[in-house]
């Protein structure tokens, strides 16, 4: 089988990395916007800009040209969207208005369209409802705890590919499933899509909390309360709230709000630092997902009813209008309650 990688940045250069190593040849191609970047990585082995001193397998395919990269792959094959959440509406019409055949679409990307608070499978679907031609494509998320740079190294990886299809959860295993990696697969879009958003949230909040050196016991009710925000709007939403306790939800809350490579960790850490938000982004050199989509999540509550105190909190942080201190006393001042 042939795959294709849309986006060269630290995430879609790992999984071609890993698809690479144990497909035929030739069979994998990470394409790249820039064709600076394709001649760089052509001539040096390693993706010096999005992940430094990874050596790439010498048969990836490298490629500029969007086209190519898309005519390239047959209906048996597999295209791996890994552009930032803001790229995904725009790379998805591009690919719908080229294809000639059905597709086996699947993203990477975790977080919510900023303005209309939908999910990635949502904004593909209204995609395909303005640009396809009469075709019918498979798609689907796959997600799960893990960091770019632990993959492109080739070291022990579990996700998840969420779809509707088991047939194309079996082509991305296939794929990826080889070596360290594990891939399991589930059919509750919703509930993996909005954990890989929310515990971005509530990465930046656990930061914070270490930022300002509150300790292990906050760190551990910020994550425990914020997986039960999570599996609320989970549910409300038409997910099953037993996905937040796999490897998308808990899973990768805790890597997230803990690793120290997580980016969004890192924000929360400068904002308990006092750094302005501008300024934290600007030095990141990566998206931190988080900070898009705490608004977007912080709606999508609003819209179905559902509580989300943390999330809220981070809303105002992230927005300047609210301290990272004064945040924290605002959560501890809340009225006693039942846990659940």
């Amino acid at each position: 089988m042939k795959v294709t990688l849309l986006g060269a940045g630290a995430w879609g250069t790992a999984m071609a990395a890993q698809a690479a190593r144990h497909l035929h040849p030739g069979d994998v191609c990470l394409w790249s916007r820039s064709a600076k970047q394709v001649e760089a990585i052509k001539k040096t082995g390693e993706n010096f800009a999005y992940l430094p001193d990874i050596h790439l397998p010498l048969d990836l395919h490298l490629e500029d040209d969007f086209e190519s990269a898309i005519l390239r792959i047959s209906q048996e094959d597999l295209l791996v969207i890994a552009t930032p959440m803001s790229g995904l509406s725009q790379t998805v019409a591009q690919v719908l208005r080229l294809a000639k055949h059905p597709l086996n679409i699947v993203w990477l990307c975790k977080g919510l369209e900023p303005k209309t608070a939908l999910l990635p499978h949502q904004v593909v679907e209204r995609e395909d409802q303005l640009h396809n031609h009469g075709l019918k494509h498979s798609y689907g998320a796959l997600s799960g705890p893990s960091f770019a740079r632990e993959v492109g190294n080739g070291m022990p990886c579990a996700l998840t590919i969420a779809s509707k299809s088991s047939h194309l959860c079996e082509i991305v295993q296939a794929a990826f499933h080889h070596g360290n990696m594990r891939i399991y697969a589930s059919d509750d879009l919703v509930g993996v899509e909005l954990g890989g958003a929310i515990k971005n949230v509530l990465a930046i909040a656990a930061g914070i909390g270490d930022g300002l050196d509150l300790g292990l016991n906050a760190r551990a009710a910020v994550l425990t309360r914020g997986l039960a925000e999570m599996m609320r709007l989970v549910k409300a939403a038409g997910g099953r709230p037993e996905t937040c306790m796999g490897l998308t939800g808990v899973g990768d809350l805790i890597l997230t709000a803990t690793g120290d490579l997580s980016r969004n960790r890192r924000v929360g850490l400068e904002l308990a630092a006092g750094k302005p938000l501008t300024e934290i982004l600007g030095s990141l050199g990566h998206v931190a997902e988080g900070v898009l989509c705490a608004s977007a999540v912080g709606n999508l509550a609003s819209r179905l009813g559902v509580e989300m105190p943390i999330t809220s909190m981070m809303e105002e942080v992230l927005s300047g209008s609210l301290a990272p201190q004064d945040a924290v006393k605002k959560l501890m001042g809340r009225d006693p309650r039942l846990e659940t």
